[in-house]
């Protein structure tokens, strides 16, 4: 679980440095959608994986 919080913080942070290296708007552009897809997963993964991960029911 620790993992799957770590690994979206660590694109978010390769979204970031992709930005502020960018010469041309394309790049940016880039740098920005990965940015917003690592903290899109950040909101979704460790609650998803919770409830796949959550003990059944007692029979």
């Amino acid at each position: 679980m620790t993992l799957a919080r770590i690994v979206p913080v660590a694109g978010a942070l390769f979204g970031l440095v992709i930005m502020g290296r960018a010469t041309q708007l394309p790049q940016q552009i880039l740098g920005l959608a990965i940015v917003l897809a690592a903290l899109w997963v950040m909101a979704t993964l460790p609650r998803a994986l919770a409830r796949k991960w959550r003990t059944p029911p007692a029979p």
